[in-house]
Parts: structure tokens; sequence; C-alpha cells
């Protein structure tokens, strides 16, 4: 274990202070488990998290938050998979409730592809009440990377996570939101008459500009509102842009990706993921179905 890879005492408080301190202005779960993957871990040295959630009813988790190379942009999480309880070392981790470190994957049977192969693997439960929500994974293209210090780290932010967790599932908002609310309104306009989704540069942070309020408030807005991300409702305007277009002879010179793009998707990749998640097909096949019914 090289030294490079241990933090100093000082970072390492940072790290957890800053969390700490962030938790309080965070009013939705989506809202927490980001400010992990995009705010916490570089702290820590890391290069690569990905945070699962668990559905009780699916036994399945499912990948909620991202960093590095698993998250492009935005809230967007490139190739998102979902695993059964048991499957893979998340899923084990998750079965279990017990953290491990996978010192090389290559020798592990259970170890899982995701978006690339790597050596080193570090996985943290979730647990609230004593009852699983989910695994902060982390992956490390160097063999014998994680120490127990990287452990130590993940089970404290783990454990502020769930508490923080727990306090939203408890406490109701004082000023819940509405749908009357005079930004969700405006949000609203800008989407259906201005076609904000259009741009493919479109983020969280210009939209509350434009809206006059602060990115934690839009994001915890929508989530309140529609219980999805702030990416997943841009994303359900663009994909119904797609829909329509693919189905218009005004767009029937366009490849199925020219369409897309169009929609305000900045890539055939992100077009491609966003649309199987939200219709189950992929553009190509959706489009196929358009000619078989007529």
């Amino acid at each position: 274990m090289q030294e490079s890879n241990t933090l100093s005492t000082l970072e390492e408080i940072r790290a957890i202070s800053f969390f700490s301190t962030s938790l309080r202005t965070k009013e939705s779960i989506d809202e927490v488990l980001w400010d992990i993957t995009k705010n916490v871990i570089h702290r820590l040295g890391l290069i690569d998290c990905v945070i699962y959630s668990y559905d009780h009813e699916k036994h399945e988790l499912v990948q909620r938050a991202a960093y590095g190379t698993k998250n492009p942009s935005d809230e967007f999480i490139y190739n998102r998979i979902r695993l059964d309880l048991g499957e893979g070392i998340v899923g084990s981790v998750a079965a279990s409730g017990k953290p491990e470190i996978i010192r090389n994957t290559t020798r592990d049977p259970r170890y899982i592809v995701d978006d690339a192969p790597r050596l080193s693997e570090l996985c943290v439960p979730i647990l609230v009440n004593d009852r699983l929500f989910g695994i902060i994974d982390s992956e490390h293209p160097e063999e014998d990377f994680f120490t127990e210090k990287h452990l130590c780290l993940l089970n404290i932010i783990a454990a502020l996570c769930a508490q923080r967790i727990k306090e939203l599932h408890t406490t109701k908002s004082k000023k819940p939101f509405a749908r009357a609310n005079q930004y969700f309104k405006k949000l609203e306009e800008l989407m259906r008459s201005k076609k904000l989704y259009r741009n493919p540069y479109l983020s969280l942070t210009t939209v509350a500009e434009a809206l006059g309020i602060s990115s934690c408030y839009l994001s915890s807005m929508v989530n309140s509102l529609l219980q999805i991300s702030f990416i997943d409702f841009v994303n359900e305007y663009r994909i119904a842009d797609v829909k329509r277009n693919l189905g218009s002879e005004a767009f029937a010179h366009y490849t199925v990706v020219s369409v897309g793009l169009e929609a305000g998707f900045n890539s055939k990749s992100a077009f491609y993921s966003a649309f199987k998640k939200h219709t189950g097909l992929t553009p190509v096949q959706y489009k196929n179905s358009l000619c078989t019914v007529s």
C-alpha cells in the first residue's frame, strides 16, 4: 500500500466536517446521495463511487447517484444497472449488512464489471434503523488500493447519511411544496413554452438561476412534487419530444440519434440510456413499433 493513497488526518476531518455541515441543507434523499458523490468522494481522494438504494418490494439494488466516469454530467448515471440481493459484491454486502474490502477483484468470482474493470473495491452498507437502505460502493484501478482508513471514513459517511435519511423520513417539511408553487408553475412554463429542455447544456444551476432560486430549492421542489430527480424531470420532456418527432413526417429524413440530439440530449449514450429507462425500449425499437402499428 503506497503512502500517497493515505489521506492526512486534516484532510479527513475537513471532508467529514464538510459533509456533516452540508447535510443540514439537504431536503430530499436524492440531494443527500448526490452530495456524497459530487462533493465528498473526491475530498477523500477517491476516483469512483456509486450509491445504490434497495427496493424492498422487488428485492433489487438500483444505482441512485454516482461519481467519476459513471457520472459524465449533472445527475445522469451512465449504464445504470440493477442488482438482485446477493448478486455480485454489492449484492453480497447488502445481504450480509457487513462492509467489505476487495483487494484484488480478479480473484473474487462475485465481481461484476460495470462501466470498466477495476482491481480494488470497497463496499459499505447504509443502514437506517438497522434496515438496509442501500450501498456505497467505490472501485479503483490499482490492486490493494483501499485501506482500513478508507473503510472507516465510508462507514462514518454511511452513518451520517443514514441519520439524515431517517430525519427526512420522520420529519415533515414546515412548508410543503404544492403544484401551485409559483416557481413550479414558472418551471413548467419554461419547459412547455420556451422548450428549455432542448438546450443540451441545461443544468440544475442554470435553471435555478433562470427561476431566481437556489439549486437546492429547485432540486427539493421537483423531488417533493414529482418524486423524481431534476435530470429525470428534464428528460421526460425530451423523451416526449422524441416520441412526437419519431412519428412526424417533418423528421422522416432525420436519423434516430439526430432526433434525440434535437430534443436536447448531448450524446447518443445519454439519449439511449434515458429513453430505455423511461420507456423500456430503445429509440430504434420504439420507432419500429410505430411502423408496425401503422
